[in-house]
């Protein structure tokens, strides 16, 4: 990714891990590497683009619970999602839970599954089960939607997958 990093294309990452990845820790690992701090400067969540790029999504009345990924709110802030749930017209509550409790492959390593899912009990996963079953539930982070769905039942939505709802709904999706 050499050339488009120096062209200077934005480039988008779909999981929060990643993005923070790339924003925060490759500079640590390679602090000297030019590409390494141009790729730190120029690469957006997929909220942050559209919120930088000033897109406006079409309307979907919907009411939700947004679990943020704890990297995206440790290192990036949900500013941006929040500006783009409020543009899809969404009704939407930001749970104050923390992590889910699986980090990544955390609550599948030998022995952690029951801190895992304590966790995940504390806030998140009971939230998920109180809210209706026409609430979408968001989580941008895979293993959050792996532990929402292992622990409720429910299957989240990357905020993508309710943007293209949203153009479904709309009828102008691609």
């Amino acid at each position: 990714m050499r050339e488009p990093i120096r062209a200077g294309i934005p480039i988008v990452g779909l999981e929060p891990s990643c993005v923070s990845a790339f924003r925060d820790e490759l500079g640590n690992l390679l602090p000297h590497d030019e590409d390494a701090m141009r790729l730190a400067r120029q690469v957006f969540t997929l909220a942050q683009f559209l919120e930088a790029n000033a897109w406006k999504p079409p309307r979907l009345a919907r009411k939700a619970v947004v679990h943020g990924y704890c990297h995206h709110k440790a290192i990036m802030s949900m500013d941006a999602d929040t500006k783009v749930l409020d543009a899809l017209g969404l009704d939407w509550t930001l749970l104050d839970d923390g992590c889910c409790g699986l980090a990544g492959s955390f609550g599948f390593e030998r022995g952690k599954y029951d801190v895992s899912m304590a966790i995940g009990e504390t806030v998140l996963l009971p939230a998920v089960r109180e809210a209706r079953a026409d609430t979408l539930i968001l989580a941008d982070g895979f293993s959050c939607r792996e532990q929402i769905a292992h622990g409720t039942g429910r299957a989240a939505m990357h905020l993508a997958e309710v943007i293209a709802l949203a153009l479904d709904q709309e009828g102008t999706r691609p």
